[in-house]
């Protein structure tokens, strides 16, 4: 069983998209550990509406905070303590999507961080999205990453910017899965379109 952990270099650079995208491609199951904010309208509940094939399977959120914040802030808030002891992958047979919370050092509590809930095992997927500051942002993530021993492949989202994702293609080395381009909505025919295109280079991974 694969597992795959979608990771971003900030917020809002399009990993949930990315992550329904790589779920449907692989009719994987899908879990977001960590959620903090919009309860009514999760991640998971986002990736549900956009998938279309019979396979893949929501598992619930380790934590499922209230406050949309960083969720060591969202869990001071609900009065809970986030512990990694209580994120585990849920138990499946298919291949498993996680979805991380904004990037890799967003702090969990006083002590973890995103980056500590990646087992050695999992394969890791940036998602890149091009803004002022986003190829330091990129090669700081890839480079941590590599570091740590994990394996690293890279998506890029939102308008296309060649001389940036030449540049952080050279620079990390990394296999390039493709680009998610500025669509005007989202929906299961266009997340089976990528899916479709992503497929054989994410079965390579």
């Amino acid at each position: 069983m694969k597992q795959f952990f979608i990771t971003g270099i900030s917020t809002e650079v399009g990993k949930t998209v990315a992550s329904a995208i790589i779920t449907e491609a692989l009719e994987a199951d899908y879990w977001k550990p960590v959620q903090a904010g919009e309860l009514d309208n999760c991640d998971t509940k986002k990736i549900e509406k956009l998938i279309s094939n019979s396979k893949t399977q929501f598992h619930p959120n380790a934590f499922a905070l209230e406050t949309p914040m960083s969720p060591h802030a969202a869990a001071e808030i609900d009065k809970v303590e986030i512990t990694l002891d209580k994120i585990q992958p849920p138990k499946t047979n298919n291949t498993l999507v996680i979805e991380g919370a904004g990037g890799l050092l967003v702090p969990l509590n006083d002590s973890n961080t995103i980056l500590d809930i990646i087992k050695p095992e999992y394969q890791v997927i940036v998602v890149s999205r091009h803004y002022l500051g986003s190829i330091n942002h990129t090669l700081l993530t890839v480079n941590l990453l590599k570091e740590k021993g994990f394996k690293v492949a890279i998506v890029f989202s939102g308008e296309e910017h060649p001389t940036t994702e030449s540049i952080i293609s050279k620079m990390t080395n990394v296999p390039i899965i493709g680009r998610i381009d500025e669509e005007p909505y989202f929906n299961e025919n266009v997340i089976k379109e990528y899916a479709q295109k992503f497929k054989d280079t994410l079965e390579t991974l």
